[in-house]
């Protein structure tokens, strides 16, 4: 067994893992989205399968170039940031104006269709700026001080990305009772709405 293969990928495991376990919109989405028994495959799928590609970028080398030219970051941070305040935005109205019934229902049919988790999990994962720092520049070049074996880094980063989706997607299930609460919702939409205007904020800011 090559030693050095399993130390980098169990690094890049714990990079990864410390990037993606905070409170988000898209964590938020994808616990919603499992606690719902709604589209979650799909959701998991894009979400790791996202990262996993992004990772594959920085370690490529694509986190010197982004970082050459930062006027790419400027659009990526306008579009991301007016995105996450119109998420916040949205999520403060559910809080202040709570839908009854569907809206808050995670188990039975659900509200909403299949096409629009998937369009809302692809615009929350490829319209904020923050997952292109953590994995593309932040991920590649922890990956590059590997040298050759900045590769089973970035696989460790993937796979911690695969496995912290799944199991919150799939994990969320075990608290349908709690989410199944109005109140609880509400709670959730406030922390989002909060969090995402404030980073929205910061992002058109900084852009």
């Amino acid at each position: 067994m090559n030693y050095g293969i399993v130390t980098a990928a169990l690094a890049g495991f714990g990079t990864g893992l410390s990037l993606i376990v905070a409170i988000g919109a898209q964590n938020a989405f994808v616990l919603r989205q499992g606690a719902r028994r709604h589209a979650v495959f799909a959701v998991v799928a894009i979400c790791a399968v996202s990262d996993a590609l992004l990772i594959a970028l920085g370690v490529a080398g694509v986190g010197a170039f982004v970082t050459a030219w930062p006027a790419a970051l400027t659009v990526v941070g306008l579009a991301g940031g007016t995105f996450l305040i119109c998420y916040g935005v949205l999520a403060a109205r559910r809080v202040l104006r709570p839908t009854p019934g569907a809206a808050l229902t995670t188990n039975g049919a659900t509200s909403g269709s299949a096409r629009r988790a998937v369009l809302t999990c692809l615009a929350m994962t490829w319209l904020n700026p923050h997952v292109y720092l953590d994995t593309v520049l932040l991920v590649g070049s922890l990956a590059a001080d590997r040298g050759d074996l900045r590769w089973a880094f970035g696989i460790g980063a993937g796979l911690a990305s695969l496995a912290w989706f799944s199991a919150l997607g799939y994990g969320a299930r075990l608290l349908s009772g709690l989410l199944a609460r109005p109140a609880a919702w509400r709670i959730m939409d406030g922390l989002v709405a909060a969090t995402m205007v404030t980073m929205g904020g910061m992002l058109l800011a900084r852009a």
